[in-house]
């Protein structure tokens, strides 16, 4: 009777295990990178930090309830707000922030249409085009203790009424704070899908779907340091 293995049935054994483990591991890595990568679940987070010295961050997982939707957005609008109309004095930084690719913040928080009429203002030409031979900036401040800076026009689409005061400055001198009210409306994505580009900076996927100046004689960015024909 024949007790041993032979040699090419042991080999043929041990190469099914290994077989069957490889298939175990690859099944786990798969699962593993499918929850790395959500990218069809989108999960928010809001980084709190404290005023302290030794700066302390906490990062909390942002429950989609009404309430905190409600704020994620206002949130949002708050720095739409700014990226659109704040200016510091770094070509580079302004170009990158503005440009027309996955790094352009407002071109990607941004409908299509509402993008094409920012890009027609004139301090969007002005350095884009150029870069300006001084130094200067535009600030975008919010009324925190006002609770109408961000007022809810239309819960049902999404539409904003927005306050905030716009001044520019250089090292000689400082515009008069000028006031201005924007309406806004938000697009939400229709599917929990969202681009790879999403993935940090718009984790909904969110867009700026309209636009309006209703006070301030005009879009912030047509105003300031320049001149009737656009020139700073």
């Amino acid at each position: 009777m024949q007790t041993r293995v032979e040699p090419p049935i042991l080999l043929s054994r041990l190469m099914t295990f290994v077989f069957a483990a490889m298939l175990v591991v690859l099944g786990v890595l798969g699962i593993t990178l499918y929850n790395m990568y959500p990218l069809n679940r989108p999960q928010v987070f809001f980084l709190m930090s404290a005023p302290k010295n030794d700066l302390e961050i906490v990062l909390r997982e942002m429950v989609p309830s009404d309430e905190n939707l409600d704020i994620y957005k206002r949130t949002f609008i708050r720095e739409y707000i700014r990226a659109r109309n704040e200016i510091v004095p770094n070509a580079r930084e302004m170009r990158t922030k503005w440009n027309n690719d996955v790094d352009g913040v407002v071109y990607a928080w941004s409908a299509p249409d509402v993008y094409s009429a920012f890009t027609q203002t004139n301090m969007w030409n002005a350095w884009m085009s150029g870069v300006p031979d001084f130094e200067f900036s535009c600030s975008v401040e919010f009324d925190t203790t006002n609770t109408l800076a961000i007022e809810p026009i239309n819960t049902e689409n999404n539409e904003y009424s927005v306050n905030f005061k716009y001044f520019c400055e250089d090292s000689n001198r400082q515009m008069d704070k000028k006031d201005y009210k924007i309406r806004i409306k938000l697009d939400m994505a229709d599917t929990p899908e969202i681009k790879w580009s999403d993935r940090m900076n718009n984790p909904l996927g969110i867009r700026v779907s309209e636009y309006t100046v209703e006070s301030g004689n005009g879009d912030p960015l047509d105003t300031g340091y320049l001149t009737d024909d656009g020139e700073i």
